[in-house]
C-alpha cells in the first residue's frame, strides 16, 4: 500500500469505526436510553470519538506488523437499565454496530459493480476496496462472541440460562481470550474475510 492509500485507509478506518460507535447510540437512544446523546457521542465530528491507543497506535502497528490496518474508537456508553428490556435490547444497540458496518461494505460493493456503468474512475475503485474491505473486517470482528465485543452481547442475549457458566467463564477470561483471538486465532479468520471480499466486489484480493 502506498502513502496516499495508507492515509486514505487511516481516515476510511476512523469513519468506519466511528459510525459503528454512533450507530450503538443512536439504537440505544430508539430504545430509551438517552446516555449516548447526553455525553455528545450522536456526532460523526470525529474528536469526540477517538482513542489514542485504538485510533492511532494499532492502526499503524498493525499495517507495518500485519500487512492490514485495524483499530477502533471510544466505546459510545450506554445504560441498558434504562430500556424495557436491558437484554434484548442490550443486544440489539451491539447488533447496530457490526450491521451498520455490513450496510456500508454492501453500499460500496454495489458502487464497485455498477462503477463501469456509472463512468466512475479506477481511483474510486481503489478506494471503494478499501472501504469495503476495512468495513468487512470491522464487523467480523466485532462479531466474535468474547467480551467486550458486540458478539458476546448478543450471544449473552440469546445464552439459555442453564448455559450461563459460558457467560461467565468468558467474562472472567475475556482478556485471554481476546490476546489469544489477537496473536493466534486472527490469522486463520482473514481468509475467510478475504473471500467475502471477493465475492462483494467481484475484485481480487491483491
Amino acid at each position: 500500500m502506498d502513502p496516499i492509500n495508507f492515509i486514505f485507509a487511516i481516515a476510511i478506518l476512523l469513519m468506519s469505526v466511528i459510525a459503528h460507535e454512533v450507530s450503538h447510540g443512536y439504537v440505544a437512544q430508539l430504545l430509551g436510553d438517552p446516555t449516548a446523546r447526553l455525553a455528545g457521542r450522536l456526532t460523526l465530528n470525529p474528536l469526540p470519538h477517538l482513542d489514542m491507543m485504538g485510533s492511532l497506535i494499532v492502526p499503524v502497528l498493525t499495517f507495518f506488523l500485519g500487512g492490514f490496518i485495524f483499530g477502533w474508537a471510544k466505546p459510545v456508553p450506554y445504560n441498558p437499565y434504562n430500556m424495557k428490556n436491558p437484554r434484548r435490547d442490550g443486544a440489539l444497540v451491539a447488533a447496530a454496530g457490526p450491521l451498520t458496518n455490513i450496510a456500508i461494505a454492501v453500499v460500496f460493493s454495489i458502487l464497485i459493480r455498477f462503477a463501469p456503468a456509472l463512468g466512475l474512475p479506477a481511483s474510486f475503485i481503489e478506494i471503494a476496496s478499501i472501504v469495503v474491505f476495512l468495513n468487512i473486517l470491522l464487523a467480523f470482528f466485532n462479531l466474535v462472541p468474547v467480551p467486550p465485543l458486540d458478539g458476546s452481547k448478543i450471544l449473552f442475549a440469546i445464552l439459555p440460562w442453564r448455559l450461563q457458566f459460558i457467560q461467565e467463564f468468558l467474562e472472567r477470561y475475556w482478556f485471554v481470550a481476546i490476546f489469544i483471538l489477537i496473536l493466534f486465532l486472527w490469522r486463520l479468520f482473514l481468509p475467510i474475510i478475504f473471500y467475502v471480499f471477493q465475492l462483494a466486489t467481484g475484485l481480487p484480493f491483491a
